[in-house]
Order: structure tokens, then sequence, then C-alpha cells
């Protein structure tokens, strides 16, 4: 215990001195050291071991110098773990599993479908609504039956003819060493693949998402079409900014990707 707090009395004398590329490879070394010296055949790490070399991973650009108990790919492998199961135990679900459909809903799905070919799964919900069923848009798109066939030949022209006046928007994650998700959203134009515009964020709202449109599409270089998916982000705010710079939203169908 003396010994610990000695160590690390010189660590913080180390670094008031100026000296913390010093201070940190003595840490490292150290720690290795007291690893070495278990009387075991083969040194195992426990958990302490290993937070200790994510930790100076996260704050030290050269850890790999001082390091020679294991390879750097397992200090990486580790931090990658750790990252997974931190947001494994966030995902998981409060209650056992979603309530089960009862049949007659799926029942009137299936027969609303089936007398209005025309009608997709956000005109059903709304008629659900009507009647005082409390359901989801996305649980009527699971039970509406399935169409079969090839794509209506009317999408595809309308994709040959539109395809330069056409953009798509959509956000992907990347997750941080600080165990953080960033929201990157993108604004992709159809002709050429191109990438027109795109920001980071922590928190997504429909107001800054709808801020990102105004800033990619400035003076008069709106496009007259803008593909989106159903995702709650694209709110109220959206849609007014959008329709309001005169561009046609496009949603694509539920659960497509």
């Amino acid at each position: 215990m003396l010994n610990a707090i000695v160590v690390s009395i010189r660590f913080i004398l180390l670094i008031l001195a100026g000296q913390k590329q010093v201070a940190l490879e003595n840490a490292a070394l150290r720690q290795q050291l007291a690893v070495f010296k278990r009387n075991v055949p083969r040194p195992k790490l426990n958990d302490r071991d290993r937070l200790f070399w994510i930790g100076l991973y996260m704050i030290w650009q050269d850890w790999k110098s001082a390091l020679s108990i294991v390879q750097p790919e397992t200090v990486t492998s580790w931090h990658r773990e750790r990252f997974r199961r931190y947001w494994w135990k966030l995902s998981q679900p409060k209650q056992p599993g979603r309530p089960r459909i009862r049949s007659e809903i799926r029942k009137l799905v299936h027969t609303m479908a089936s007398a209005n070919p025309t009608w997709g799964a956000p005109r059903v919900h709304g008629e659900l609504k009507k009647l005082g069923f409390e359901i989801s848009e996305r649980t009527v798109s699971r039970l509406m039956p399935k169409k079969t066939g090839k794509p209506s030949q009317n999408w595809m022209t309308f994709l040959r003819n539109h395809v330069g006046q056409m953009v798509s928007v959509d956000f992907f994650t990347v997750p941080t060493v600080q165990l953080r998700v960033l929201y990157v959203f993108v604004v992709l134009a159809h002709d050429r693949r191109r990438v027109l515009h795109f920001n980071v964020t922590e928190h997504p709202t429909a107001a800054w998402t709808a801020l990102q449109i105004v800033q990619a599409f400035p003076d008069d270089s709106v496009p007259r079409y803008l593909v989106r998916d159903r995702d709650g982000i694209y709110g109220h705010d959206f849609t007014t900014r959008v329709d309001g710079l005169g561009i046609r939203q496009v949603p694509i169908s539920a659960q497509s990707p």
C-alpha cells in the first residue's frame, strides 16, 4: 500500500514538472512489471489491468512504445469489446418482448389492404387509429400482405426521368472512444452519387436536420425531389421547412433498406 502511494506521488510530481511523457511511460512499465512479478507460470491479466491499458490507449498517443506484455491489437480489441458490452446493456429491453397482436387486428389489416390495393401502411394505420386501435405504423406494415411481381415500370421510368433532380438524405452512426455515438447526416445527389452536404451531431432533432437542408441548397440550387426513409427524426419542423423550399418529399416504403 505504501509503495503504491509513493509511486502515485512520483507520478504526480513528474506531470507537474512538465515530464508527462516520462510519467506515462513510467506508469506503463511499472504496471507491466507488477504483472510479471506475480507468482504464476503465465501471468494473466485481470479486469483492472485491461482498464489500465484501455485508459492509457485513450490519453497517450505513444502507448504502444511501452507495451510488451501483450500485442497492441489485443488492447484495441479490449476497447471494442468494452464498447460493445456497454451499448448492449443500454439496448436491453425494459420489458420481456413486445405485446402480441390480436387476431382481429391481423384480420382487419389484411381485409383493408386487400379491399384497397392502393392503400399503403400509413393509410391503413390512420384508419385503424380512427377505429380506436392502438398500433404502430411499423407493425401495420409488417402485417400487410406482401405484394408479388416485379417493380412497377412507372417507378423505374420516374427514376430515369428525374435522376438529375433527385437527392437522398440519411443518417449513419459513428462510435467514439468515449463510448458516445455521433450521428452523421448526409445529402447525396443521385445523378453522379455525389455527397452534397454532411454534418455531425450528438443529439439530432427535426429542427437541426431541417437546418442542414437549408445549408445544403443555398440560393436557387434546391432539387425537385427528396428521397428519405420514414424515421421519426423527419418530423414537423423538417417537413415544414422542406415544403417551404418547394421540394417534394418521396418517403420510401416501410422497412426498406
